[in-house]
C-alpha cells in the first residue's frame, strides 16, 4: 500500500516542484560521519544527531552510502539482506527515527541500492550453493560449467573490476559470476524473480519514508546475451578502464523504466539517481529519460583536471547531453571512491583519481574553493561528499596495516587508496576523535585534523566551512543559480572561464597568475580575496568570484 508522505515546510513547496533539479545533496558515509555509540564506527544514531548540522549547512538532502545488513567484504556494498540495517549502524528503528527527524529538519534521505549484485551470504545464494547445480535459485545469479576438459576453466574471459578473473568456481564444480570481489556474485537480471524482489525493496523503503536511491553500477545489472568472450568484441576506454559487454547494455533501460513508475506512485517526488559509468555523456543521458531515471552522476566532470579548456569542454557536453532529455545536469568533484579534489587539484594533472601524495596542500584547498562556487554556480544540482566543506584533503599517509579498503588486499585489483577520503571527519578541535565519537575512530585521523573541524571553522569567515555555507544560501537565493539548463559564455583570456546566467556572472581564475578583468557587477562571494580599482578587479590565480547584474 503507498504512503502518502506529508512533509513539513521546506519539503513541501507546490505541487510538481521537482526539487531536485537544482538541489545541493550531501553524501554521508555512515562509517566516518559521526559514531553514537562509543565503539568507532559511525552510525545511523550519530547521523541524526548531526542532522541539525546539515540543515544550517543548508542542503537539500542527504544521500546515505549502505547501512544494510552485509559481512562489510566490500564497506556494505555486499548486501546479505536489503531490508535490515547492519548492527555495526544500528537498527531499523533507528533508520525510521533518522527519516522521520531529517524530514522535521526540511532535509530529504536518499538511501543507496545495490541491485548488480549481493552479498554471498545473502539467503538466496546460501540456499543456491547448498542445492547444488540444478537448483532454480542458481538461476537468479550467473552460474555457468567451466571450460576445458575438466570444467577446470572459467566459463569465458571477464576480469573482475577488483582484480583477477570475474568468475569462481565452486566446490561442486560450477563457476558464479561476480564483476567485483569473489563475495559479491552478480544477480541474473534475466530472471524474473529478481526484478520482482528489487520493486518489493523499493516500496519498503519508499514506504518507510526515504525521498529516493542512489542506485549502485547502475549500468551494470544487464549482461550481453551469452556472456560472451571480451576477445575480439570491441572495447572503450572508460576513464581508463575498459567498457566490458557486462557494462551499460541496452536492456538496463527496461528496468529503469518499471522503477520510474513506481516512484512515480508515491508523493512528495521521489528520484533516482543513477551512478552510470558510460563512456561518453551521451550515453548517460540514455538513464535519465523522461521516463526513466531523474539524475545521473557526471563522472567526466568529477574526472576533468584544473584546466579552463577542458573543464569548458566538459561543462558545454554535459549540458548538451541533458537538454535533449530533458534532464538536469549533475556536478561532483568528490566521493567515498576516488582522491578528495583538494588533494587531486593539488597535484599535477593527468594522475587520475586516486593519489598517493599530498601534493601542494595550500594550492590544493585554494582550488578546491575555486572549483566549489564554480560547481555551485552551474545549472542543476550539486553532490557534496562529507568534509569537502571543511576543505579536507585525502589522508596519503596511513600506513599499509591499518587499511580496511577491500581492494588494497588484492594484488592484482586497483590501486586501493580509497581509504585516505574515508577517515573519520573532524567535528571539535579536540577531544577523543575530534569530536567523531567517545571511542576513538576506526581510521586513525592525522595530527592537526583538528584545526580543520566544524568547531574551529564555525564563525570564522575566511573558512572553507562558511564559504559552503554562504554559498550555498547565495545559491538558494538567487533565481539565476542552480536551475535551468544553459551557460551564457563571455569573452575572456586563456585560463580563464566567465559565464553569465539570469542576473548573475561567474569568473573563475584557473592560471597561477593575476588577471585584470572589467567589473561585471556587484561581488557577492569570492574563493578568496581580490581587488576591484574603479571599473577594472584584479583576479588571482586560481580564484572564483560570484557577481550580481
Amino acid at each position: 500500500m503507498t504512503q502518502h508522505f506529508t512533509a513539513p515546510d521546506r519539503l513541501t513547496g507546490t505541487t510538481g516542484t521537482q526539487w531536485w533539479r537544482d538541489a545541493v545533496i550531501y553524501q554521508v558515509y555512515p562509517r566516518s560521519f559521526a559514531d553514537g555509540n562509543g565503539d568507532g564506527m559511525g552510525d545511523l544514531d550519530g547521523v541524526r544527531a548531526r542532522l541539525p548540522y546539515l540543515r544550517d549547512l543548508g542542503v537539500d538532502a542527504v544521500w546515505l552510502s549502505p547501512f544494510y545488513a552485509s559481512p562489510q567484504a566490500d564497506a556494505g556494498y555486499d548486501v546479505a539482506d536489503y531490508r535490515a540495517i547492519d548492527p555495526m549502524f544500528g537498527t531499523l528503528h533507528d533508520a525510521d527515527a533518522l527519516i522521520r527527524d531529517a524530514h522535521e529538519l526540511g532535509l530529504r534521505i536518499i538511501v543507496d541500492l545495490v541491485p548488480n549484485h549481493s552479498s554471498d551470504q545473502h539467503e538466496w545464494f546460501k540456499r543456491a550453493l547448498a542445492e547444488g547445480p540444478g537448483s532454480p535459485l542458481r538461476a537468479r545469479y550467473h552460474f555457468r560449467p567451466g571450460r576445458g576438459e575438466s570444467g577446470e576453466l572459467p566459463p569465458n574471459d571477464w576480469e573482475s573490476i577488483f582484480g583477477g578473473p570475474a568468475w569462481t568456481r565452486t566446490a561442486d564444480g560450477e563457476w558464479y559470476l561476480h564483476l567485483f570481489a569473489p563475495e559479491q556474485p552478480d544477480f541474473n537480471w534475466d530472471h524474473p524473480a529478481v526484478a520482482d524482489e528489487f520493486r518489493s525493496i523499493l516500496r519498503f523503503w519508499l514506504d518507510m519514508g526515504v525521498d529516493g536511491f542512489r542506485i549502485d553500477v547502475a549500468h551494470g545489472l544487464v549482461k550481453a546475451p551469452g556472456l560472451p568472450d571480451i576477445g575480439g568484441h570491441d572495447q572503450l576506454k572508460l576513464l581508463g578502464q575498459d567498457v566490458m559487454p557486462f557494462f551499460d547494455q541496452d536492456g538496463v533501460h527496461e528496468i529503469y523504466r518499471s522503477w520510474r513508475t513506481i516512484l512515480d506512485e508515491y508523493d512528495g517526488e521521489r528520484i533516482a539517481v543513477a551512478e552510470a559509468w558510460t563512456p561518453t555523456v551521451e550515453r548517460t543521458a540514455n538513464y535519465v529519460r523522461p521516463d526513466e531515471l531523474h539524475q545521473a552522476f557526471n563522472f567526466q566532470y568529477l574526472g576533468a583536471p584544473w584546466d579552463a579548456k577542458a573543464l569548458r569542454e566538459v561543462i558545454d557536453t554535459s549540458l548538451a547531453a541533458m537538454r535533449p532529455v530533458g534532464a538536469p545536469a549533475t556536478w561532483v568533484l568528490s566521493n567515498h571512491d576516488v582522491t578528495r579534489h583538494a588533494t587531486r587539484f593539488a597535484n599535477p594533472p593527468g594522475l587520475g583519481t586516486q593519489l598517493r601524495t599530498p601534493g601542494d596542500r595550500e594550492l590544493g584547498l585554494r582550488r578546491a574553493r575555486a572549483a566549489t562556487l564554480l560547481m555551485l554556480a552551474l545549472p542543476g544540482s550539486a553532490y557534496v561528499y562529507q568534509g569537502e566543506e571543511l576543505g579536507l584533503p585525502d589522508v596519503t599517509d596511513l600506513p599499509d596495516e591499518v587499511r580496511q579498503d577491500p581492494s588494497f588486499f588484492r594484488a592484482a585489483g586497483q590501486d586501493g587508496f580509497r581509504d585516505g577520503c574515508r577517515v573519520p571527519i573532524p567535528w571539535t578541535s579536540g577531544g577523543s576523535s575530534y569530536g567523531f565519537g567517545s571511542g576513538g575512530s576506526w581510521l586513525p585521523q592525522p595530527d592537526g585534523w583538528g584545526a580543520l573541524s566544524v568547531e574551529a571553522q564555525t564563525g570564522d569567515a575566511d573558512s572553507t566551512l562558511e564559504l559552503y555555507r554562504r554559498a550555498i544560501a547565495a545559491r538558494r537565493a538567487h533565481p539565476g543559480l542552480g536551475a535551468g539548463d544553459d551557460v551564457r559564455w563571455l569573452e575572456a583570456p586563456d585560463g580563464v572561464l566567465a559565464f553569465a546566467r539570469d542576473g548573475f556572472v561567474c569568473t573563475v581564475n584557473l592560471t597561477g597568475r593575476l588577471v585584470s578583468l572589467p567589473v561585471p557587477g556587484r561581488a557577492v562571494l569570492s574563493s578568496a580575496p581580490f581587488a576591484v580599482d574603479g571599473d577594472v578587479f584584479e583576479l588571482p590565480g586560481d580564484t572564483t568570484v560570484w557577481w550580481t547584474v
